[in-house]
């Protein structure tokens, strides 16, 4: 049966863009608090500490600017752009892509509207975020730690759970997609993709090589993966792969 309509996911770290954003930050406006963000990542939770490195960031006088200048200048490939671009914009398959980050979405709106990137996406689910009059960035986890929290066992951290989001996205968008692709890098993207097999479509997912690869071939198939796999290490290869799926 050929393809009708296909829904793109895409993760954002080291997949949409070429960096770890929250890392990245850090990285290049306070070299000390990023070696305190690794230190310490083993006993917080990740968006946590993040969202409390940040305002330390602000005390010391850095300023939105700083942030949103260091953001536009994070390696973003022209041929993830090109590709992300081209299967949007596709008329031979109408396809609508998501973005789904453990990201936050100052981050991720600054970089989109520096490459004139806003309308790539049909939503973004990812943690909170927002300026504060001082200018000081808060970011705050998108399950919060004060209500009811998800009911992930494949491992999501508490923030989020990516597989739930995206089912709760396919609810709320009430469309059928004859196929789903799903664009990630990390362990965080295998209960997502575990979520394809509860559909009655064809999938295929692209996922980057170190960690969800190694996580793949250790569970996938004790926990009932059902999606095709395609391996990709860079974004020239994600543009190859989309030239691919953009015919019925």
């Amino acid at each position: 049966m050929p393809i009708q309509s296909q829904l793109v996911i895409f993760d954002f770290d080291w997949s949409l863009v070429d960096q770890d954003t929250d890392r990245y930050v850090f990285e290049v406006l306070a070299p000390d608090i990023r070696r305190k963000i690794k230190t310490r990542q083993a006993e917080v939770q990740w968006t946590d500490l993040i969202a409390m490195s940040l305002l330390e960031l602000h005390g010391r006088g850095r300023t939105r600017k700083q942030i949103e200048d260091a953001l536009r200048v994070l390696p973003f490939h022209p041929a993830m752009q090109r590709g992300a671009r081209n299967i949007k914009e596709n008329l031979r398959i109408p396809t609508t892509l998501i973005c789904l980050s453990n990201a936050n979405l100052v981050f991720i709106e600054t970089i989109l509207k520096d490459k004139a990137f806003e309308d790539i996406f049909e939503e973004i689910i990812t943690n909170p975020a927002e300026w504060r009059d001082d200018g000081a960035l808060i970011v705050k986890r998108r399950v919060s730690p004060d209500g009811p929290q998800h009911s992930c066992t494949t491992g999501c951290s508490a923030n989020m759970c990516k597989g739930e989001e995206l089912e709760n996205y396919l609810v709320r968008c009430n469309k059928t997609f004859d196929r789903m692709i799903y664009v990630g890098d990390g362990s965080n993207d295998f209960c997502p993709i575990l979520r394809f097999k509860r559909q009655g479509n064809r999938y295929r997912l692209c996922p980057t090589i170190p960690w969800t690869r190694k996580r793949i071939a250790n569970e996938g198939e004790k926990a009932g993966l059902k999606a095709s796999i395609r391996y990709w290490a860079g974004a020239w290869e994600v543009e190859e792969i989309f030239n691919t799926l953009t015919t019925p």
